[in-house]
């Protein structure tokens, strides 16, 4: 892709999108943004962030609004499509709003994009590590193993890790790859799912490029504080701005893999830009596994002054899984691309950011709303 190419970034109001819609404006690319402001992330006011980029053009739209959308894509030559109701929890219990925002919001533009005239000539669209379910994991006697979710039994019994479906022998986790079976286990993840099959569905019978790019946990700067769905790094650090120690579910050695958000703007840049990209899956992480008991420690540590301690809550969220980090071998091996930024870099850099908000601590609101509905135990 060359300079002065014009670029819709769906969601490009929004913690990913904006970050990617600064790297775009910077190297020439003619950006528009279309976002709904949905209040969850930018508050009941519904205010353009100050931090979006003012020499990007924004719509403020719905992608379920099929002309507002198809207005939108005037002229627009590649597409990334990072819009999505974001909430794995909620979406247990706001199933239509998700369901109507991801899936059919995706299918919308997919619809326009087959029925109308259109200058589009790629489609990058924002997948999720959810849509693995459990990670990968190999027992000692039976080999590798894909598992489903542990049973209610063995989490009532506060046994967390892993046990092979064959002997019952404890598992141990190893990176996952792009080619693990699917076992979303939530709605959200569901829909994640969605947007990656319709999409690269629609490419390969469109001969549109298509790339879809699986998220691992992210984070960094503009993610949304006060939303207490978003990633666990904000909701901790909203958490200790507001002088509360964070809430671990299970025992805190549950492990992610915790990537950057300019890691992951030049993921999508690589796969934007690389024909080697086209019609590819691709895992975005570091491949790198920490607890989320470590998480919490370094945020203590740099926004307490570790002068608290995490509250491990020894319950379980149904749904929830215990390892997955990602195997980064086939984005390395298509685009080049490696992580650049460390984790504790990449957490100075948020405590940095975080130092200089205010936030509303909702994470009480969550838990009792999940405990209505027998979704934490």
């Amino acid at each position: 892709m060359s300079e002065g190419v014009s670029v819709l970034v769906t969601g490009g109001a929004g913690f990913i999108g904006s970050h990617l819609v600064d790297t775009l404006v910077h190297k020439g690319y003619k950006v528009r943004v279309f976002d709904s402001l949905e209040s969850q992330v930018h508050g009941p006011q519904a205010e353009v962030p100050v931090y979006l980029n003012s020499d990007a053009e924004l719509i403020v739209g719905d992608v379920r609004d099929r002309t507002a959308l198809k207005d939108a894509l005037d002229g627009i030559e590649v597409i990334f499509h990072y819009a999505a109701a974001v909430g794995v929890g909620q979406s247990m219990y706001e199933i239509r709003r998700y369901v109507d925002a991801n899936t059919l919001g995706g299918a919308n533009l997919l619809d326009i994009l087959a029925g109308e005239e259109h200058e589009v000539r790629k489609l990058i669209v924002a997948s999720s590590m959810s849509i693995y379910g459990e990670g990968k994991y190999a027992c000692h006697t039976c080999g590798v193993a894909y598992p489903h979710l542990r049973s209610d039994d063995q989490l009532r019994e506060r046994k967390w890790e892993m046990r092979c479906p064959s002997c019952d022998e404890e598992m141990q986790p190893l990176p996952t790859d792009e080619d693990k079976p699917l076992h979303p286990s939530s709605i959200y993840a569901i829909t994640k799912r969605d947007h990656e099959e319709m999409f690269l569905c629609f490419g390969q019978a469109y001969e549109i490029p298509t790339v879809a790019l699986r998220f691992f946990n992210v984070y960094g700067p503009r993610q949304a504080l006060s939303n207490p769905y978003t990633g666990v790094a904000a909701i901790f650090s909203a958490r200790l701005l507001n002088g509360q120690a964070p809430v671990i579910y299970e025992d805190g050695l549950q492990s992610r893999d915790f990537i950057h958000v300019r890691d992951v703007v030049r993921a999508s840049m690589l796969a934007m830009e690389r024909v080697e990209a086209d019609y590819q899956v691709l895992n975005v992480g570091t491949g790198r596994a920490l607890t989320i008991f470590e998480m919490a420690q370094v945020l203590i540590d740099t926004l307490a002054n570790g002068e608290m301690k995490p509250e491990i809550a020894g319950r379980y969220r149904r749904g929830d899984i215990r390892h997955c980090f990602a195997d980064i071998g086939k984005i390395v091996e298509t685009l080049g691309f490696a992580p650049q930024v460390s984790f504790e870099d990449g957490i100075s850099d948020l405590v940095g950011w975080v130092g200089e908000q205010e936030a509303i601590d909702k994470f009480h609101v969550v838990d009792r709303e999940l405990k209505s509905r027998k979704l934490v135990l």
